[in-house]
């Protein structure tokens, strides 16, 4: 299979966003689709009515590195339980966390909370609706405080996601590769963007990326901007935005420590707050390191003194750019038994009280799997 070269759009194709009155006609033309045509979101303003910046901020945060479908149950039940920003303050930590299960990234979590104390307690309750302003929130980066100045205020700013790149870039016939096309896309894009309704304008960005402009087979015939498009002219749509090629994945062993109290409940720990699982809980474990673990090397950083025994198999775990791999020591103890600084029990039949993320879920249904098995005795053996 030949690949498609990707070549400068040719004389007589010039950019569309170079020329304001070409810009502010395709402005036109989007809008006029996305009035017919627009995502209904549960955070989403409908037509005539004021987005509530509460809401924007609140999606934004958890779209970030997240689906929409993914998103809607978790935003909706925020609100419910949360309706203002004042209360989302006022929540402890944990209870953000625990109803945070399932999305990931938890850092996003506890940034989200430390961003609600700081509007709650020295804005009034108000969110900051510019750029700079908003960017001084905690978790709120230069997509996230664009996205919100111009769909919750109405400031002409630009964020540029996935998405958005890949309109752009077959929209303007950028050939050069991500992510060293970034700056020359968000130049483009920030052409593009218009004074009036900027944020119906982005929104509709969004959604013209997410359901015409797809990364396979767009649907170029039924886009607003077919007629200005320099990768459908050239026939090279599928091919834009160009990529460099990936970075290998780094892979890290780790040993984790799975003990047992004669009174059912198994030791836990919360990591530290910077780093991958910030302030998440986790099973006690050695650092995750590139070369394996030696029996007693692992053992000295075991959180008590007891008789450890091997599990069969081990815990994978995939992160962005790392896979993990988890060998499980366990070991059962008496209610004497000390336990190192940083650690605490909790009972077995109550974890999923505690804000778990997907690594430690994964590390309890291995173990204490096994531990139901050995309840069971010779007769599970079948």
């Amino acid at each position: 299979m030949t690949k498609t070269r990707l070549q400068p759009p040719p004389a007589g194709q010039d950019d569309p966003s170079a020329d304001p009155k070409r810009a502010r006609a395709l402005a036109r033309r989007l809008l006029a689709w996305y009035d017919r045509h627009r995502r209904r979101m549960p955070w989403r303003a409908l037509p005539g009515q004021t987005a509530d910046p509460y809401h924007v901020w609140l999606s934004e945060i958890m779209l970030q590195q997240t689906t929409v479908a993914a998103v809607k149950s978790y935003f909706e039940a925020f609100l419910r339980r949360w309706p203002v920003v004042e209360d989302l303050a006022a929540a402890p930590l944990d209870d953000v966390l625990h109803a945070w299960q399932g999305l990931g990234y938890y850092a996003r979590a506890r940034n989200l909370h430390r961003a609600a104390k700081l509007v709650a307690e020295e804005h009034g309750g108000r969110f900051p609706d510019t750029e700079q302003g908003l960017r001084a929130l905690p978790g709120v980066g230069a997509y996230t405080a664009a996205a919100i100045a111009s769909i919750a205020f109405g400031r002409p700013a630009t964020p540029v996601d996935a998405n958005v790149e890949r309109v752009i870039a077959r929209l303007c016939g950028i050939t050069t590769p991500l992510p060293r096309a970034k700056p020359e896309i968000y130049a483009r894009a920030q052409r593009l963007t218009p004074a009036k309704r900027p944020g119906d304008y982005v929104q509709a960005l969004m959604d013209l990326g997410a359901t015409l402009c797809s990364p396979k087979r767009p649907a170029c015939a039924l886009c607003p901007w077919t007629d200005s498009c320099i990768a459908r002219a050239q026939g090279i749509a599928e091919s834009l935005p160009a990529k460099a090629p990936k970075a290998a994945r780094g892979s890290k062993r780790g040993v984790v420590f799975w003990t047992l109290r004669e009174d059912g409940a198994v030791l836990l720990r919360r990591r530290p707050e910077s780093g991958i699982l910030g302030g998440m809980i986790e099973v006690p474990s050695t650092e995750w390191r590139e070369a394996a673990w030696p029996r007693p090397e692992a053992l000295r950083a075991a959180p008590v003194r007891a008789r450890w025994r091997a599990l069969p198999g081990a815990v994978l775990h995939g992160f962005t750019h790392l896979d993990l791999e988890l060998e499980i020591l366990e070991a059962r103890v008496g209610m004497d038994a000390a336990a190192v600084d940083g650690v605490f029990w909790w009972p077995l039949d109550r974890l999923s009280e505690q804000a778990l993320p997907t690594l430690t879920k994964k590390v309890v249904a291995h173990a204490s799997g096994d531990v139901r098995a050995a309840r069971m005795g010779p007769r599970a053996k079948r």
